[in-house]
């Protein structure tokens, strides 16, 4: 039987990430040396619009860079994703960029984004994008918020499914909540839109801050890194174990994950099998470097992933 696939499209950003190797980050005022210094495609949207287009989405991705190198080398590497591209390009900010740091102690990252052009994509943008019944739209907060509405906006209007990972972490307005189907966030950004305290390993502090939000028909996942994730889906609770994995980058790991949930949902998954298809998918991004280049295939997640 066909498989009818809707659309996944992702409103956002589109950054170089220039990243550091070290065995472990600095303290404030402390020096270290790194071990080595190296270029990624990245920025969450792009990395959501690839990890879709990878998993077998039929993704757009929607976007600005600057007229310099870093941006012809990112369109390029977009256009090589399989993927439509609806990316303009501003002659008055440079291509956005992530400087990130990466330690071999524990895998983990630290992250300073400059937005550059990415904050040029306006709501002429997104009149000119094509959006239909069906369609899966993705959004993050590295482009600006009035962007994201509009975006959403658009959709309901058309019947799509709205996908928000509310990162890097901070306040969602209401009326741009009540656009939001499904939210994605980690116990960080779960913290600051709930302002209440969460503890990754207390059950009870993750649902107290989920229903602190979440509204209506609204599901809302939590991504826990290694211990995997929760879904609150309508009155159920879904929990998904992580995969035990030699973690070497997790910078890409949460961009991963929603771009696996939307690329399984436009193909009229449910969410519960998404969250399982997607938990996966991230466990494989880990271990490898870089952001927008480590994101998995279909046939890679396939061969570990099988739903019953």
């Amino acid at each position: 039987m066909e498989i009818i696939m809707n659309k996944v499209i992702v409103a956002g950003s589109i950054n170089m990430d220039i990243v550091a190797i070290t065995k472990k980050h600095p303290q404030i005022g402390e020096t270290v040396f790194g071990t080595d210094l190296k270029y990624f495609p990245g920025g969450k949207g792009a990395n959501q619009a690839v990890s879709s287009s990878k998993l077998g989405g039929k993704t757009t991705m929607v976007g600005m860079v600057g007229s310099d190198g870093f941006g012809k080398e990112l369109i390029k590497f977009l256009e090589d994703q399989g993927m439509k591209n609806q990316i303009g390009i501003s002659s008055k900010n440079p291509t956005g960029t992530a400087l990130i740091t990466v330690s071999t102690e524990t895998s983990n990252n630290t992250i300073v984004v400059v937005p550059g052009a990415n904050f040029r994509l306006t709501e002429k943008e997104i009149e000119k994008t094509e959006i239909s019944k069906g369609d899966i739209l993705v959004s993050q907060f590295e482009i600006p918020t009035d962007t994201i509405q509009a975006f959403f906006k658009k959709g309901k209007k058309s019947g799509t499914i709205n996908i928000l990972n509310p990162a890097p972490a901070k306040k969602v307005s209401k009326d741009l909540l009540q656009l939001v189907d499904i939210l994605i966030l980690n116990e960080t950004e779960l913290e600051v839109l709930s302002e209440k305290k969460v503890d990754a390993n207390d059950e009870a502090s993750i649902s107290n801050a989920v229903h602190k939000i979440k509204s209506g028909e609204q599901s809302i996942i939590v991504t826990l890194g290694e211990r995997g994730a929760v879904g609150f889906i309508k009155d159920t609770i879904v929990k998904i174990e992580g995969k035990k994995v030699k973690a070497i980058d997790t910078t890409g790991a949460g961009d991963c994950f929603v771009g696996a949930i939307a690329a399984k949902l436009s193909k009229n998954a449910s969410l519960t099998d998404a969250i399982e298809f997607a938990n996966v998918a991230a466990s494989i991004c880990v271990t490898r470097q870089g952001a927008g280049p480590s994101m998995p295939t279909l046939k890679e997640v396939i061969s570990i992933y099988q739903p019953v």
